[in-house]
């Protein structure tokens, strides 16, 4: 097994262990620590040893023991020395193949003694993995920001009465919201990386539509669990096509059409329609409909922009997102023309100060008005600010085409 390969059994795995440890002892800041631990323990023994026959048992089993002896260590306090008690009584007993501890990490972090925003991204971090800085770059803020935010939310959810316990079914209810956000922005980084040599992390977008795959079965009524499984489905189906040969980005509009998954628009459209038919329209409904609408398209050229617009508009409406706007923007421009969807960005400066993307829109509408000095500039700054590399040649690459025009 190859390191790499290693490392995305590793990343698989931690998020079932966590799962386990922290289900049953309701300490999230120890648990995560054994079970970094046994990760770490993994890494080197595997290679050498190779994987067992059972690698999610073995991770578990290891990070109990590095959380028995994280207690231990502590035995002057009693609580800790019951504890410890609790944890030998309950080794061995483990039995993974009846449940998806993935899942049930996701309801527990998504915990009521915490705001939304704080439950996502604690959850981002437990269940997908995400540096701080990803995350940081999910919510348009500062990664010291985020730091402060997850550290806050782990320090509230200990001091609580009520601890991770998990949650009944009128109380996966309640916590449905933040979880779907989590598995909408688990997806989103994967499809296309915050940062890094590649422009996709295939395995966690899969995992983000197998868990929503999974909140689905149990929830198949939920218009908005089909929506963002439709959603993510018609987008995953265009993966084959958003890279060349070198790894290097692979515009929308530039995509072979012909290599996308026509299985899972099908899939996705079927949800869609099932969906929109469900009375209460949400936000990953919306956004279901735009992507269907691009799928449905034989070319770029014969994209229905203004139904996209139309749709857009109905999202503004129920969700504040900067980037909805942005994304807006750029169907009006396609509508009404470029100076339109210009004079819609300038709001935005303040929204998403320094942002990539906001600089990339304004160059490709600036190119489409004939203004490529303008628009070189643009790309080049959106180049300078991206932290993915394929997004960064690209920008360079559209900067340098602008200045040759």
């Amino acid at each position: 097994m190859g390191i790499r390969d290693l490392e995305d059994l590793l990343r698989s795995l931690a998020p079932q262990a966590l799962g386990v440890l922290v289900r049953r002892y309701g300490n999230f800041a120890a648990a995560e620590d054994a079970v970094q631990e046994a990760l770490i323990a993994a890494a080197q023994r595997w290679p050498r040893d190779g994987v067992p026959e059972h690698p999610s048992g073995w991770l578990i089993q290891t990070a109990l023991r590095k959380l028995t002896d994280q207690f231990r260590s502590e035995q002057a306090r009693r609580r800790r020395e019951d504890l410890v008690t609790q944890q030998e009584q309950a080794v061995g007993e483990v039995d993974v193949a009846d449940q998806d501890d993935t899942l049930e990490l996701l309801f527990l972090c998504c915990h009521p003694v915490l705001t939304p925003a704080s439950a996502v991204a604690l959850t981002l971090r437990a269940v997908g993995g995400l540096t701080t800085a990803e995350i940081a770059a999910a919510f348009l803020v500062p990664e010291a920001t985020m730091a402060q935010r997850i550290s806050r939310a782990k320090q509230r959810i200990a001091a609580s009465d009520e601890g991770f316990r998990t949650p009944g079914d009128q109380e996966r209810e309640r916590r449905l919201a933040p979880v779907l956000r989590v598995l909408y922005l688990m997806f989103n980084e994967g499809y296309t990386a915050s940062s890094g040599a590649d422009l996709q992390r295939v395995d966690l977008a899969q995992e983000a539509i197998r868990l929503t795959r999974t909140v689905h079965a149990l929830l198949p009524a939920d218009g908005e669990v089909t929506g963002l499984l439709a959603l993510m489905l018609l987008t995953d189906a265009r993966r084959p096509a958003r890279t060349g040969p070198g790894g290097e980005l692979v515009p929308l509009t530039e995509q072979d059409r012909a290599l996308w998954d026509r299985d899972r628009i099908a899939e996705g459209v079927g949800l869609v329609v099932t969906a929109m038919s469900r009375g209460r329209v949400g936000e990953y409904q919306l956004q279901a409909s735009i992507a269907a609408v691009h799928d449905g398209a034989p070319s770029a050229a014969d994209t229905d922009w203004a139904q996209i617009v139309t749709v857009y508009d109905l999202l503004g409406r129920i969700t504040d997102n900067p980037m909805v706007a942005l994304n807006r923007a750029v169907a009006v421009a396609m509508v009404q023309g470029p100076a339109a969807g210009l004079a819609l960005l300038e709001p935005l400066d303040e929204r998403l100060p320094g942002h990539h993307r906001l600089d990339a829109v304004r160059g490709h509408l600036h190119a489409m008005l004939g203004d490529h000095t303008t628009a070189a500039r643009h790309f080049g700054a959106a180049a300078r600010r991206a932290t993915s590399l394929p997004e960064q040649r690209y920008l360079t690459a559209k900067a340098a085409q602008a200045v040759h025009r």
